[in-house]
């Protein structure tokens, strides 16, 4: 797990009306093998073109049933489809799922080569995957609204070498099962002595992991009951700091109150996303997020892809 890499493209970064430069909100994270999408955007399937990212989907995150957020996934799957996909491909979202689900089904006026499987979400469900989990959290949009959690499970702690040797294991194969969590019996002076991961390895390290909101006002103080310090937080900043009032009024957030929730969660990276079309510039969010949060701010544009290293402590 540990050498897994963790990618994140920004496919669409568009609040509800789509641009020349930017389209509908779609996340897309590759964790070694895995694809994973959050949102799947009207023009998702042409974005992953531009992206070279090819199509393997292994499971759809959507975060509520606003057009924007959902309406890719038809197109997508027709796709799929026509490339011969046969594996079923599970989509998890807010209470209406099922019933979306059926849509797209009857959307196809060929008989689709693979299944889609519908599963509902709510807060505090958890979809277990290998080496990671994607977990639910409610968010305030005005409507049944969630965001998603992406967590690695725990790292093993840092192989001390020098105390390993000094212990008396040789180095070769016994390295490795002591990293693995083995215990090991090597001879010593006559002796048979049990050497255990506890003695040559360091505490265990986390995983890393990935804020998305979705669309929402702010919502972090719930947020701390199941994340802190994640990696990269991908926060609705539909609008700057000016119009705060009309966030309020839709249910959306400012940059400045992502980067209070950054600052909050104590967040490494924060993106903003879902900007509106009446922007043509995304410097006022920079600035207003940077206001309050110390950390790197970043405005990603289409196509723009982010790699997530493991933290050193």
């Amino acid at each position: 797990m540990s050498g897994e890499t963790l990618h994140v493209f920004f496919l669409g970064t568009a609040g509800a009306l789509p641009t020349p430069m930017r389209n509908p909100p779609c996340i897309m994270v590759r964790r070694g093998s895995d694809t994973l999408l959050f949102d799947c955007g009207e023009g998702a399937q042409q974005q992953m073109m531009r992206a070279r990212t090819g199509f393997t989907v292994d499971a759809i995150f959507i975060t509520h049933w606003h057009a924007d957020h959902f309406l890719g996934i038809a197109g997508l799957v027709q796709t799929l489809s026509f490339i011969g996909r046969t594996d079923p491909l599970p989509v998890y979202g807010p209470a209406w799922i099922h019933e979306a689900a059926s849509a797209i089904r009857s959307l196809s006026r060929f008989n689709l080569r693979f299944p889609i499987s519908s599963v509902q979400m709510s807060h505090g469900s958890e979809i277990r995957f290998t080496g990671y989990r994607v977990k639910a959290f409610a968010t305030d949009h005005g409507m049944e609204s969630m965001g998603y959690i992406l967590e690695e499970d725990g790292r093993p702690g840092r192989f001390n070498r020098e105390e390993a040797i000094r212990l008396g294991v040789p180095p070769g194969p016994l390295f490795g099962r002591l990293q693995r969590g083995e215990t090991v019996c090597i001879a010593r002076d006559g002796e048979d002595v049990h050497i255990t991961p506890g003695d040559v390895m360091g505490p265990p390290r986390p995983g890393r992991s990935i804020i998305y909101t979705g669309d929402t006002r702010p919502i972090h103080r719930t947020l701390l009951d199941l994340c802190s310090n994640p990696d990269l937080l991908i926060h609705d900043a539909t609008y700057d700091d000016q119009e705060i009032e009309r966030a309020r009024e839709v249910y959306h957030a400012t940059a400045g109150e992502a980067g209070e929730a950054a600052r909050a969660l104590n967040a490494r990276t924060l993106a903003l996303v879902h900007i509106s079309s009446r922007y043509i510039s995304t410097a006022g969010h920079l600035k207003d997020a940077s206001r309050v949060f110390s950390g790197t701010v970043l405005a990603p544009s289409d196509l723009d892809v982010l790699e997530l290293p493991f933290r050193e402590d």
